[in-house]
């Protein structure tokens, strides 16, 4: 056999580094897509890394998750960079007076909102004021680029709509809205359009600034070799642009309650199971349309990254459904869902194949493999859960298949630091004895072990990557505050860390 031959046959081997754009430096109290989303790709390049994992993108709500975003749709305007606005005349260093003192490694949420709204409010004022145009030429081409974004985006009226519905009524969730907002008809519609004309004008706006630097940045990531791995949400809340356009697309009673909520059955995270509370799909609704907004949903995060992560892949065999009012997961029960014919229709729709991840953590069973396998979706093989179990496991790397993307940990694991000083002793003999190691160097022992694997994709997060403790820790599943907050430093990517990332990944063939 000729082995030279054979290895240019095997398909690519990505390394990469898990880190969503709010953990980025900035000086404006939450990571956004400015010097720090340059550097960052920068560093990621010089490291040999091809691959860079985000969280969803979208615009969050209450608890800041980004799994529990307003639109399917909408970008996350908390991560427009403050410094392109500048650029563009739209904010000047007066602006920044009254700036508060940041923590450089936590986000605090509250002040760092209401502090990127007033900004983002400002720059609208100017972009609305034809005076700002005069002498600045740029600005007269944002004008054309901004109107071709409105025309070209069939979603962007629903949520503009939405949003200011939602200030209008001071945060409250659209089913508390009075009926001719809530249930509006075409008349309803475009009285509220426009009263709201201003405010609707705002949020379309910080849409398009969201798209434009996203896809500058996307641009700048793949010129360099660079592929980005975005993350969507199997469910959306209800509390969403979504389910207020699409109600029959979803389970809800004629006042617009669910009847039934997504989560998931007692497992490894929690003892009560994870009550989510989002709305489940009407399922034959979707077949009705032939799944058109799922489809739409899917290509259009695919124009923003180069590989999709679905979370929770299982719901698309069979979902946990919770009657709505209980105040745990555990009096739900599964439910049969079309994956295969959503799938098989899906793919006949894009006409190539699926660059889709298979979240298949959790309470897997055998209808989920073939599942994800029938179309050749990559699962994932978390190391720390490789040693969690004492027993034999598919987590451990001489389990592994090509087909499979390798993380030491993800977003909702303790960092791996964290979890080695936390977990039993037998999981710490364990890894010890199968890695032969005291244990003194277990961050790096398990990137190696990560990027060894034979599996296509090796994922790190960057708290790993950083050797960092509990405290870094990006989510903790069932606990209400305190998540999504972490942050890196600028001076924390070192050449030093470069290059012991560039010669780990070469040593494995990344």
């Amino acid at each position: 056999m000729d082995i030279t031959n054979e290895a240019e046959k095997a398909p690519k081997r990505y390394a990469g580094i898990l880190v969503h754009p709010t953990s980025f430096p900035s000086p404006y109290g939450i990571g956004d897509l400015g010097r720090g989303a340059y550097d960052f790709i920068d560093f990621l390049e010089r490291s040999g890394m091809t691959a860079w994992q985000v969280l969803p993108l979208g615009h969050t709500g209450f608890g800041d998750s980004p799994y529990q975003p307003f639109s399917s749709f909408a970008g996350q305007p908390y991560i427009i960079s403050p410094d392109h606005l500048k650029e563009l005349h739209l904010l000047y260093d007066s602006d920044f007076s009254d700036m508060p003192a940041w923590n450089p490694e936590n986000i605090d949420y509250g002040d760092a909102i209401a502090f990127k709204t007033r900004l983002l409010q400002q720059a609208y004022d100017r972009f609305r004021d034809p005076e700002i145009h005069d002498g600045f030429s740029e600005n007269e081409t944002l004008m054309q680029q901004y109107e071709v974004f409105c025309a070209n985006n069939e979603w962007l009226s629903d949520y503009a709509l939405f949003m200011a519905g939602k200030d209008y009524h001071e945060g409250a969730p659209w089913y508390l809205w009075e009926d001719d907002l809530k249930n509006p008809n075409k008349a309803q519609r475009a009285a509220w359009e426009k009263k709201l004309e201003v405010e609707i004008g705002y949020y379309k706006f910080i849409q398009f600034l969201f798209y434009y630097e996203w896809m500058k940045v996307k641009s700048y990531a793949n010129e360099r070799g660079i592929s980005i791995i975005g993350d969507i949400p199997i469910f959306v809340a209800w509390d969403s642009v979504d389910v207020w356009v699409h109600k029959k697309l979803f389970c809800l009673d004629s006042d617009g309650y669910p009847t039934v909520v997504a989560g998931v059955p007692p497992d490894y995270f929690s003892a009560t199971g994870q009550l989510w509370g989002n709305p489940l799909y009407n399922w034959k609704e979707h077949t009705k349309t032939r799944y058109e907004w799922w489809f739409k949903r899917i290509r259009h995060q695919l124009t923003l990254t180069d590989f999709l992560r679905i979370d929770h892949f299982r719901g698309f065999d069979k979902y946990w459904a919770i009657p709505y009012g209980e105040q745990t997961a555990i009096k739900g029960k599964w439910v049969e869902a079309p994956g295969e014919n959503f799938f098989t229709m899906l793919e006949a729709t894009l006409g190539y194949h699926m660059p889709i991840i298979a979240e298949d953590l959790g309470e897997i069973d055998h209808s989920v493999i073939e599942l994800r396998d029938r179309f050749g979706f990559p699962g994932m093989k978390i190391l720390q859960f490789a040693f969690e179990n004492p027993n034999e496991n598919l987590f451990l790397p001489h389990n592994h298949i090509r087909n499979c993307v390798c993380y030491t940990g993800t977003h909702d694991n303790d960092t791996t630091l964290g979890w080695y000083k936390n977990a039993y002793e037998a999981s710490r003999d364990k890894l010890r004895r199968y890695y032969s190691t005291d244990g003194k160097d277990i961050c790096w022992i398990m990137i190696r072990a990560c990027f060894g694997s034979v599996a296509n994709m090796a994922i790190v997060p960057m708290q790993d990557i950083l050797e960092l403790d509990s405290w870094a820790r990006f989510n903790t599943p069932g606990v209400g505050s305190g998540n999504w907050s972490w942050r890196y430093q600028q001076k924390d990517l070192t050449e030093h860390l470069a290059s012991r990332l560039f010669e780990t990944a070469k040593m494995f063939g990344r």
